[in-house]
Parts: C-alpha cells; sequence; structure tokens
C-alpha cells in the first residue's frame, strides 16, 4: 500500500514538475496574456453564478452598491456565490433577500467614528482671555 502511495505520489511530482517547465518556457507577454484570459473567464463565471442567484431588482441594487462602494459588493458577491456552490441558495433571491444580507454585512464591519477635538491645539482657547 505504502509502495503504490508512494508511486503515485512520484508520478504526480513529476507531472507537476513538467507543468513548471512548460510554464517557465512562456514568455513574459504570453504569461500576462493567458493571466489576463483567466481572469476574464473568473469574472464571467462570477457573472453568470450572480444572475442566476439573483432577481434583476437585486442584480440592479448590487450593481448601484458595486458603484458606491466595490469592496463592500465584492465581499457580498463573494458570499453569495459560495453560498451557491454549497447549495445554500434555492432559487432567485429577491431584492429584500438581498437587503438582509447586507445589513449582516453592514453590521459585522460597521465602523464607530469618533471625534476628538484638542482645544489646546487649536489655539482656540488661550489663557489669557
Amino acid at each position: 500500500m505504502d509502495d503504490e502511495y508512494e508511486a503515485i505520489r512520484a508520478k504526480r511530482l513529476a507531472e507537476l514538475q513538467q507543468q513548471q517547465g512548460d510554464v517557465n518556457k512562456i514568455s513574459p507577454e504570453d504569461r500576462q496574456k493567458l493571466q489576463k484570459e483567466r481572469e476574464e473567464k473568473e469574472e464571467e463565471m462570477r457573472h453568470s453564478i450572480l444572475s442566476h442567484v439573483l432577481s434583476q431588482e437585486a442584480r440592479a441594487r448590487l450593481n448601484t452598491i458595486k458603484a458606491a462602494k466595490p469592496e463592500k459588493a465584492k465581499m457580498v458577491e463573494d458570499i453569495l456565490i459560495n453560498n451557491a456552490r454549497m447549495g445554500h441558495i434555492g432559487g432567485q433571491m429577491s431584492e429584500n433577500d438581498l437587503k438582509g444580507i447586507l445589513e449582516k454585512v453592514s453590521q459585522q464591519f460597521s465602523r464607530e467614528t469618533k471625534v476628538k477635538f484638542d482645544r489646546r491645539r487649536a489655539c482656540i482657547d488661550s489663557d489669557e482671555d
């Protein structure tokens, strides 16, 4: 059993080294082209999954959020895609369902802002008055 495992492992290691050698032979221009194609395919896949998961209204709301806060929209998209892949989403989500997810994300990442005003540094209050 161990011998079979070691043979499979050695074969897989040789394949990986072969692939790595092939990648090193590619010119930088071709490598950039392959990377760009990979990113385009990934983006197309994301759009496809989101179009199946979200209704038109929900998709429009997500696009509006993407225009204002791209990092938040990306986070929500990742959550939706992961849930769709795991099978947690049945059917299309309405705009209200998306609002619920947005509220949960906003609660997790809400920041409390504080303003501290130091009058001595601002030179507004003087001892002479």
